[in-house]
């Protein structure tokens, strides 16, 4: 949900927001020592400020950038410098005397006092007792040193029993501060100052990486010193009141890299369980242990992992990634100095393993992962060395089963049937609430019962476009039903209009409804009828769209399962929502939007059927849009002031029309905020954090886990891929992004908006909310994809490789079964109709067999399709490598190739022509 009325964007919320800042400022004592002077240094890649007085770090510049760009926000640290701000050389702790029970809390940034100076030599930068601004009762004296060893800046901290008897740690951390204030920014200036960061909680082998926004700076990869690991990830408090507005749209919030969780796991995190099995740490009296932190830059997003190899630090490389479904193996492969000793996993028996030789290079060892249970998983590897990582996994059922239970569940618990419903909501998919079981007939953000914008669309938009990936008789005959009486003519408006929600908050229109007084109606969201009914919101008439289409493709391709529109009708209705959307009278309608990669295949399938006026007219209405971005140099606006939706739409659209800067530039800012992690919350997960604002049931500002940003975001990342065939980072990233839709669908088939990161939460949300949009990029991008890794060998992202000599023999095990690449060859095989089976290619003569199924495998109550509908398209142009034909004669239909089945399997053998 993008809403430009975030509440500090309501003129008189602007005001007050101005006044209590002046107020703020008045009152605000400086404790960091701004004005007292700075300690400045030089390494390799950085320079480097320190404030004298605190001795925290004010500023980190690459020294290869010519340009402002700073790690640290510097340029805001005025209004970061009061008590309760954290920086980076902060310490946080929790300590208690061996036999008590109690913890004492520490935290340098709660009651700032200047630091105590000590002489420095040699490596030694800083130096200073932490002391002063420590409480009295502390029992810890703390030193914290920044040092360059071997060139590489490090921040240690000596901790140091000062009491007589043993003390024990239960919990230690740094936190971290990087540039991701976007407040008071123009779009140029935070694309070019700002970084955001993400973790890889691995204990020994974790690590943070720093992104800046432009994408083609070099990133910052922060690794431990010594035996100092990335165990928890805290959310770090600090006053929202004030610019820069911190847990805010334009200020995410910092966090920190904790050591030891104990005292927390006990307490606040008491009733989750925790991404890392919590420790503590005993000091006997006098004793010292040394913490830190390195910080190095890396040379592009790209070399991160190559960084941390240099560091001799331990990585690994997951295949296809960590989320694995049970029909499915994944592949590890690790790389690190040291042998493995041992490996455990965490719930026992949720995985097992076992060596595999499909590594080439002999720095890596694989293994094969198999799947047993559902749900978090934690593998534990430990090394000779005792270095201890942890690789976090996501187990669903089989790929297509989880797809199946997610129609079922929408079109069964999920669908609203009420012939007194006064807001004409039904028969519909509507939103649900898991953690009570039951629809949502009344939210006070009108649109989430209202069925329009991302959370309230979510829901029919997943139904719909779970039947173009896996249509289903029962199913497909609600969704017509949804579609005849609720989305045409109600929700959508017979000129094509759409509106923003058709529930409202306006009793005296509705009087026979009771709207209920626990709900507070009096904030600005909900809306009355004439807002509700307003049809000025450009994203919503995409998933109108996605509707249409996705019920044109079943009519089209399994006519017998649709009775009461034709697949002409499903065409023109998704052609008629586009053309109303451009007619200059919708906002946003210039702007990148979430999903519209369907307008793609929309025009696609206007010109296989010859609708040529058609197809002629929206390709003008999408280069229009595609010619105002190329005189951009950041054409990624939508409602927020930063946001990661307009990239998906600039960049299909870019790339259609030959505009390659500006495709790349949108490329580049998504691997800027779409990680790569061997962490299945984090691992392709596009930058989303204030959605739960609006269309989840735990409203609060977080780092969101696999939001519709996940989906969404990998589709341009698998596009360049198949562009680009040799360039492995995006095929690991994007299908990671794909993945992450899977898993947010429960046991149950029920799809979760997203998955709260906080460590004091760790679970998914309890509404529908915006999930749809994540489906429906998943639906449009998920496939099997068939590699030759230098590293890694013949690889199946998506399927499961059978034999790699004589032919390379692949299992199609992906969830939608629709989309088959071969790297080798550039080649991307569809499916209008059917489902992939096997695959065999001989890279030799270039030959491919395909087997194709009437229905996917494990699909149950999945659609037959009457004949496979197969097209072959060639994505990228490969040395030696011509576009591949059926060796025999098909039929065409509308530039598809008909493959008939026989025993229920169509067989297919494609030749280099």
């Amino acid at each position: 949900m993008n809403f430009k009325f975030f509440p500090f964007f309501h003129k008189w919320g602007i005001i007050l927001v101005i006044l209590a800042s002046l107020k703020f400022a008045l009152a605000q004592t400086g404790t960091i020592g701004l004005n007292d002077g700075f300690l400045s240094f030089n390494s390799t890649s950085f320079s480097i400020q320190l404030l004298k007085d605190s001795q925290i770090l004010y500023s980190l510049k690459p020294r290869t950038s010519t340009s402002a760009f700073d790690f640290i926000p510097s340029d805001k640290m005025s209004l970061r410098q009061s008590n309760g701000n954290y920086h980076l050389g902060d310490i946080t702790f929790r300590a208690r005397k061996v036999g008590s029970t109690a913890w004492v809390g520490g935290d340098s940034s709660t009651a700032r006092r200047n630091v105590t100076a000590l002489p420095v030599s040699r490596s030694t930068l800083a130096s200073s007792n932490l002391s002063p601004t420590l409480p009295s009762n502390s029992l810890l004296n703390i030193t914290r040193r920044w040092v360059l060893e071997n060139n590489v800046l490090q921040l240690l901290f000596d901790v140091k029993n000062s009491q007589t008897v043993a003390v024990e740690i239960g919990a230690l951390g740094a936190p971290l501060e990087f540039n991701n204030i976007f407040t008071d920014r123009t779009a140029a200036q935070t694309n070019e100052l700002c970084s955001l960061f993400d973790p890889y909680i691995g204990q020994d082998a974790g690590y943070v990486q720093v992104t800046p926004l432009l994408g083609t700076l070099p990133p910052l990869v922060v690794l431990p010193v010594g035996k100092s690991p990335l165990e928890g990830w805290r959310f770090l408090p600090e006053s929202t009141s004030a610019s820069p507005f911190y847990q805010s749209q334009t200020f995410e919030a910092l966090y920190e890299w904790q050591f030891h969780t104990l005292a927390y796991a006990q307490n606040e995190w008491s009733k989750v369980t925790p991404w890392n099995a919590p420790t503590s740490a005993t000091l006997q009296s006098g004793e010292t242990r040394t913490y830190g932190l390195q910080f190095r830059l890396a040379s592009s997003i790209r070399d991160i992992e190559h960084t941390i190899q240099t560091a001799n630090r331990p990585v690994v490389a997951g295949i296809p990634g960590y989320i694995l479904p049970s029909d499915q193996v994944g592949k590890l492969f690790l790389n690190y100095s040291s042998a493995v000793q041992s490996i455990a996993v965490s719930p026992s028996g949720a995985l097992t393993w076992e060596t595999n030789t499909d590594a080439i290079t002999s720095s890596w060892k694989g293994y094969t992962i198999t799947a047993h249970t559902w749900g978090r998983a934690r593998l534990s590897i430990t090394f000779a060395d005792g270095t201890l990582q942890t690789v976090h996994y996501y187990i669903t059922k089989g790929a297509t089963q989880v797809v199946s239970d997610l129609g079922n569940f929408l079109t069964t618990s999920q669908w609203f049937n009420s012939s007194s419903d006064p807001f004409k909501r039904s028969p519909s998919v509507i939103s649900y609430d898991r953690e009570v079981n039951a629809i949502v007939k009344d939210d006070p953000r009108a649109w989430i019962p209202g069925l329009s914008d991302e959370a309230g669309a979510g829901s029919w938009l997943a139904a719909t476009m779970k039947q173009y990936a896996q249509p289903n008789a029962a199913e497909v005959a609600k969704l017509e039903q949804f579609v005849n009486q609720v989305l045409w003519g109600s929700l959508q408006n017979t000129d094509g209009t759409v509106k923003k929600s058709v529930y409202f908050y306006e009793p005296a229109s509705v009087p026979s409804y009771t709207y209920p007084t626990s709900i507070n109606w009096g904030n600005w969201w909900s809306w009355n009828r004439a807002a509700s009914f307003a049809t000025d919101r450009a994203y919503d008439y995409v998933h109108v769209t996605a509707a249409y289409w996705a019920m044109y493709r079943v009519a089209r391709n399994y006519p017998t399962l649709t009775k009461i529109h034709t697949w002409q009708w499903y065409i023109n209705q998704a052609v008629l929502t586009v053309l109303t959307m451009t007619n200059g009278r919708v906002g946003y309608a210039t702007d990148g939007l979430m999903g519209e990669t369907v307008y793609l295949l929309l025009l696609d399938d206007l010109k296989h059927e010859g609708l040529t006026a058609n197809a002629t007219l929206l390709e003008s209405r999408m280069k229009s849009r595609a010619t105002t971005w190329a005189g951009e140099r950041y054409p990624f606006g939508s409602e927020m002031a930063w946001d990661s939706t307009g990239q998906e739409g600039v960049y299909a659209w870019s790339k259609y029309f030959n505009n390659t800067s500006t495709a790349t530039n949108a490329l580049n800012s998504i691997l800027a905020y779409q990680p790569l992690i061997p962490h299945w919350g984090y691992n392709g997960n596009a930058r989303r954090y204030w959605d739960n604002i609006y269309g989840g049931k735990l409203q609060r500002i977080e780092r969101q886990i696999h939001h519709y940003g996940s989906g969404l975001n990998a589709l341009p990342l698998i596009s360049a891929f198949e562009s680009s065939p040799s360039d492995f980072y995006l095929l690991r990233v994007g299908h990671a992004g794909l993945s992450g839709p899977l898993s947010n669908i429960d046991q149950g088939g029920f799809g979760s908006a997203s998955f709260h990161s906080f460590a004091d939460t760790l679970k998914w949300d309890g509404y529908s909310g915006d999930y749809g949009p994540n489906f429906s990029g998943h639906s449009m991008g998920m496939g099997t994809y068939i590699i030759q890794h230098p590293d890694f060998g013949w690889q199946a992202f998506g399927g499961v490789v059978i034999s790699t000599s004589p032919n390379v023999q692949v299992q199609v095990r992906d969830s939608i079964r629709r989309r088959l690449y071969i790297a080798p060859l550039g080649t991307l095989l569809t499916l209008d109709a059917g489902a992939f089976s096997t695959v065999t290619f001989n890279p030799t003569t270039k030959a491919v067999d395909i087997t194709i199924t009437p229905a996917p495998d494990g699909g149950v109550n999945a659609a037959s399709a009457p004949t496979g509908r197969l097209r072959i398209q060639q994505k990228s142009a490969v040395s030696g490598v011509n576009t591949l034909k059926p060796s025999s004669t098909l039929a065409v239909d509308a530039g598809a190739f008909v493959v008939p089945f026989v025993s229920g399997l169509g067989k297919v053998t494609l030749i280099p022509s």
